[in-house]
């Protein structure tokens, strides 16, 4: 029997929910998560470091990218009314749980999770945050974000959390170089928050 990987989760194996609660922003916030499933059962570190290091978005456009079940789309979805939310993700598992948690804290009118080819061709984004799957590898990680930066809308700006020892800094210094313009935000507990901005 093989191991489930939270980027190869079958969504039709039974598997066992988590639930917990944590703080964001100042409000607390009950996800479900679960078996198969990035962080289960708790706030992961990078993405408690994200949080703390920033203030929410303005209102607009925000796009989850990698959103597993929900957690930073959620919290913005919570903090910001005038937000309308799009979580993205490759794991089946992770969309069935974002979409469970969006619905259980009434916010799935202003949050939707699907896969990325589900996303129309012409979506644009204000801001684009994420925790982004550093452990798929170097260029599968450089096509994600050259696939999905795009996507912001002139003035628009990405919030990513990415570990010092996971390549931080050559990934600012690189996004720089494709004409991404990114600058540290915050350095925290071993992570960066970066800040790339669409010119």
């Amino acid at each position: 029997m093989s191991e489930d990987h939270y980027f190869t989760a079958d969504p039709a194996a039974p598997f066992k929910r988590e639930t917990f609660t944590c703080q964001v922003w100042g409000r607390d916030l009950t996800l479900v998560s679960g078996s198969g499933v990035f962080s289960r059962g708790h706030l992961d570190h990078a993405t408690a470091v994200l949080f703390r290091e920033t203030e929410p978005p303005a209102a607009g456009r925000v796009l989850d990218l990698g959103c597993g079940y929900g957690v930073i789309g959620l919290a913005i979805a919570r903090a910001v009314p005038g937000a309308a939310v799009t979580g993205v993700d490759v794991n089946e598992r992770a969309l069935l749980l974002a979409r469970e948690n969006a619905d259980a804290l009434g916010l799935a009118d202003r949050f939707t999770a699907c896969a990325p080819d589900a996303v129309p061709a012409d979506a644009t984004y204000d801001e684009i945050w994420s925790n982004p799957p550093i452990r798929i590898g170097k260029a599968a990680l450089h096509e994600l974000l050259l696939t999905w930066l795009p996507r912001l809308a002139p003035g628009g700006r990405a919030v990513m959390v990415v570990g010092k020892n996971l390549g931080a800094d050559s990934l600012q210094r690189w996004l720089t170089e494709q004409g991404w313009p990114t600058s540290r935000l915050a350095s925290a507990k071993g992570f960066r928050v970066l800040e790339t901005r669409r010119g």
